[in-house]
């Protein structure tokens, strides 16, 4: 049996070893290796996989995508807006949360950690998986994307009744990679504090995806 060649969980190794030896992909772990030899990166190597390994396969029921991973120090555990315990939550988990009580009456936490949803099924992917200290963006046009595409269209492709949130026009780019016969796809604006306002706010999208796992038999998610 080969030995896994990514950290990665069982199952998601099962769908997606074939990406791990195409040039694309040796290409971004040279990146990586040259990178960190002269700049911090985040988040640290062992939890660049934290989404799939805390979310099999199988399990997922709901895909969040971020774009990019936070760049400050600590922040970054590899779920798409969600912060270690002990680190202020982020503006965008802020007006999250803020749209969760509002929708659902939802408890605002005093931390930022969302691991307890990636545990239910929520599956918290960002488009790159990886970044340079305190530079946005830094990691994007590099392979992670083509990386992450392949994980969407596996999702849509061999999974049904899923809810795939696309808030902003990055993510919503993505939605040309989902059956939406098979899925239910949620769009709105991106909960920034730049464009919260354009109809994050009131989007209500927490419920709706609560209302969509019931209606096809599939428990709630805990929010």
């Amino acid at each position: 049996m080969n030995e896994k060649k990514v950290n990665i969980e069982d199952s998601w190794y099962e769908q997606l070893k074939d990406e791990f030896d195409k040039e694309y992909f040796q290409k971004l772990k040279q990146f990586l290796v040259e990178e960190k030899k002269q700049h911090v990166v985040y988040p640290p190597g062992s939890l660049i996989f934290n989404a799939f390994n805390t979310t099999p396969f199988d399990k997922v029921k709901v895909v969040l995508l971020g774009q990019d991973p936070y760049h400050g120090p600590g922040q970054a555990h590899g779920l798409c807006f969600s912060v270690p315990h002990g680190i202020k939550p982020p503006p965008s988990l802020i007006n999250m949360y803020k749209e969760l009580n509002s929708d659902t009456g939802f408890n605002i936490p005093n931390h930022g950690n969302l691991e307890s949803w990636a545990k239910q099924g929520v599956f918290l992917l960002n488009a790159t998986l990886t970044v340079r200290a305190n530079m946005a963006g830094s990691h994007q046009n590099k392979g992670w994307e083509t990386f992450t595409d392949k994980v969407i269209s596996t999702l849509s492709e061999k999974r049904e009744n899923l809810v795939f949130v696309l808030w902003g026009r990055y993510a919503q780019a993505k939605e040309v990679l989902i059956d939406k016969n098979k899925h239910l796809v949620l769009k709105a604006a991106h909960p920034s504090p730049l464009s919260a306002h354009n109809g994050f706010f009131g989007c209500k999208h927490f419920s709706k995806i609560n209302d969509y796992l019931r209606e096809k038999g599939i428990t709630e998610i805990a929010w």
